[in-house]
């Protein structure tokens, strides 16, 4: 890969902007590719989280665990549980404990694979140590700044 700028030259870009062209193209790879199998992006995390609990889970743990995942929660967020139970993958008992359908769970084995094959795309050429070296310097700013980052 050939880089847009010196070394000299990326030590004074904006961080802002290349975080954010990150972001960009990270979260539209991904929301597209999962389009392409149809759903979005929280109907997955919607999935992962119900595939993956031990012990059923209620919309409303399901909804405190994701509510930091991109600003998507509230009303938004009860939408896309509401198509997961539509399209048959979870369903939902009196009690609001969510569950995975047969259906669901082979939807969230093709879903997991897509996303199992965009981090290796995502991560061709970045050793293990580089991708942590940069997550800690994200936190970093993060830190510097005075922001919050809550990531499972």
């Amino acid at each position: 890969m050939e880089y847009s700028h010196s070394d000299a030259e990326l030590v004074r870009q904006p961080i802002g902007y290349w975080s954010w062209a990150a972001y960009d193209a990270v979260v539209t790879r991904t929301r597209g590719a999962l389009a392409g199998i149809g759903t979005t992006q929280p109907q997955w995390w919607v999935l992962a989280q119900v595939a993956g609990a031990r012990e059923p889970r209620t919309r409303a743990e399901v909804t405190e665990v994701l509510k930091g995942y991109l600003a998507v929660g509230g009303p938004a967020l009860d939408e896309e549980i509401d198509t997961t139970v539509v399209r048959g993958w979870i369903t939902e008992d009196a009690a609001g404990r969510l569950g995975i359908t047969p259906d669901g769970r082979e939807f969230h084995r093709r879903a997991a694979a897509l996303q199992k094959e965009l981090w290796d795309e995502r991560h061709e050429g970045i050793s293990d140590e580089e991708y942590v070296t940069t997550l800690k310097v994200l936190q970093r700013f993060v830190h510097n700044t005075g922001g919050r980052a809550w990531h499972h």
